[in-house]
């Protein structure tokens, strides 16, 4: 679990995942969050890396979500996420963000972080500047790719 000022994020069990699953009801979400689950039964034992991660308040109202897509064979993790509409605006997507980036690259076998936004969404774009991600000039299929590695000190 991370923990963050006004933040519980952890990752979501099989059940959960399953019902996070029956409560979608766009067809890309659905597919989204099946193949999430999917890649933890196929890598139990690195479920964080392929499991819904669930953003709470600390009075344990649901939020949100994030995910990592995977971990490549070099240590990059892409990392995705979206805070339900009637929270938006709050800083709640910047404090998760930048809270799972950061355990994420304490991780010995990560290197970097990424995400994929598309164009249009300048605020997700913003959340990721906030989190010291940086454009690295790869366009991915959703749009720009960016990244933040572990830093230097």
């Amino acid at each position: 679990m991370i923990k963050t000022e006004r933040l519980k994020i952890y990752t979501a069990s099989k059940e959960a995942m399953e019902k996070l699953i029956e409560s979608q009801t766009d067809d890309e979400m659905i597919k989204a969050y099946s193949e999430m689950l999917d890649g933890c039964l196929k890598h139990p034992k690195q479920w964080e890396w392929y499991a819904a991660w669930i953003i709470e308040l600390e009075d344990g109202t649901p939020i949100g979500d994030l995910c990592f897509k995977g971990i490549t064979q070099s240590g990059s993790v892409e990392i995705g996420y979206g805070i339900s509409d009637e929270f938006q605006g709050r800083g709640y997507g910047a404090e998760a963000v930048d809270a799972a980036a950061a355990w994420a690259l304490e991780q010995p076998s990560v290197t970097c972080v990424e995400a994929e936004i598309e164009p249009c969404n300048t605020a997700s774009q913003r959340v990721l500047e906030k989190c010291g991600f940086v454009p690295n000039g790869v366009m991915g299929e959703e749009g720009p790719r960016f990244m933040r590695k572990r830093s230097e000190t």
